[in-house]
């Protein structure tokens, strides 16, 4: 590796023509898509930062935690110098698929707890020196897959010494790169640095008639943008009443949980534990890949990357519903129909068995049906015996309820 560890250098190592440099603050001359380098004259041996801002940071956030705790001003202080890097100028590598000129301009008017314009470079602003610092670029029509070759050769280049002092001597990044686009995180123990994202609350919802087409009445589809679907009881993460459940209506709200039966929630952490054990072996293939040259000719490079943006955007939803999740437990298994029970029916003189599941857990063609589609809303409450009618385009189809377990 080159002794001249500067931003053109790194810039012309992954193959690309280094552009600039500009000093921080001036405008960036280009528009179009691709990588940006941030970095000091020179390298320092240790971080002047300004204790003065990283005070206003923690007074403007109320809910930033460090290892769990409400810290101090010089406690974050210290935290930030931990991952400081004393022979490396860089300290931010980005990129942008859209205009170089916005996001800079946009990560240079973002105040530290903001989460608007571009937060992603927040730490420079805790600088001394941050009027010293100068910006470098290169356009490219695939910025994040050249982002990701610049922060390998960056780490490449720190030495041994400076990796093993870091927290985590497994991730190296520039010293205000907190994520890299394959999704490493750098250890800081820093929780809430930013402020809530403000929710704006949505419109009412349009009142309209729906003619339902044949075939969707067991809830093939989505059902629950054009139903109300029962509410539990009290409490994100609790077990709630399925008597409950079935006893009210509501339209779902922007913070509403996931509603699931004790056999939705096991099936959603089944799958999430088996995509997180896929991620190492993803990033193994990519790192393979990117050693077979031209990133933007790269057809194994660029499989393997779009296999980890449907991973990782399948493990954020996963994610998402089981933090919010509501585990519906029936009250008296048999007794009724109700959110997870299982309901053996006679249509049409042909007999069929059925899971009355919520609308996030709904899959017809393995039998559980959304509790807000026509037969789902029409079969909760429902006892042994009952028969119910529902009217579709095709004409009316009788559910005799025979068995419920």
């Amino acid at each position: 590796m080159p002794d001249d560890r500067s931003a053109a250098t790194l810039l012309r190592e992954v193959g690309l023509m280094a552009d600039g440099p500009v000093q921080w603050g001036k405008p960036v001359r280009h528009g179009a898509p691709g990588v940006y380098v941030i970095e000091l004259p020179a390298p320092q041996p240790s971080p002047a930062l300004d204790l003065a801002i990283v005070g206003k940071w923690l007074e403007r956030v109320p809910e930033l935690r460090l290892d769990g705790g409400r810290p101090v001003s010089k406690d974050l202080q210290a935290r930030l110098g931990r991952f400081w890097l004393p022979s490396q100028p860089i300290v931010f590598i980005g990129s942008t698929p859209g205009s170089l000129a916005g996001r800079v301009a946009a990560i240079v008017r973002t105040v530290p707890g903001d989460r608007k314009p571009a937060a992603s470079g927040f730490w420079l602003h805790f600088l001394r020196a941050m009027p010293e610092l100068r910006v470098w670029w290169a356009a490219t029509d695939a910025p994040e897959e050249y982002e990701d070759a610049l922060l390998d050769a960056f780490a490449a280049g720190v030495p041994e010494p400076e990796r093993l002092a870091l927290p985590d001597p497994s991730i190296v990044l520039p010293w205000a790169v907190l994520r890299s686009p394959s999704g490493v995180r750098k250890p800081t123990g820093i929780a809430n640095p930013l402020l809530p994202e403000v929710k704006v609350a949505e419109p009412p919802p349009v009142t309209r008639i729906v003619q339902l087409p044949p075939a969707e009445a067991d809830g093939a589809r989505d059902e629950a943008k054009r139903a109300r679907r029962p509410a539990p009881g009290r409490g994100t993460g609790r077990i709630a009443s399925a008597a409950a459940f079935a006893a009210q209506g509501s339209p779902r709200k922007v913070h509403e949980p996931v509603y699931l039966s004790p056999e939705g929630l096991a099936r959603l952490e089944a799958e999430h534990a088996e995509l997180v054990a896929q991620r190492p072996g993803v990033i193994k293939r990519i790192a393979t890949a990117r050693e077979h040259g031209d990133l933007t000719e790269n057809a194994e490079y660029h499989a393997a990357r779009e296999e980890q943006g449907f991973l990782e955007g399948r493990i954020k939803t996963l994610e998402s519903k089981l933090k919010i999740a509501v585990v519906v437990a029936p009250t008296e298994r048999g007794a009724n129909v109700e959110l997870g029970s299982h309901v053996r029916v006679e249509v049409d003189g042909e007999e069929t068995t059925m899971q009355v599941v919520s609308s996030a857990e709904a899959n017809s063609r393995e039998g559980r049906i959304s509790s807000a589609s026509p037969v789902g809303a029409a079969l909760m409450g429902r006892k042994v015996g009952d028969v119910v009618t529902i009217v579709t385009p095709g004409g009316e189809i009788r559910y005799a309820v025979l068995e419920i377990s």
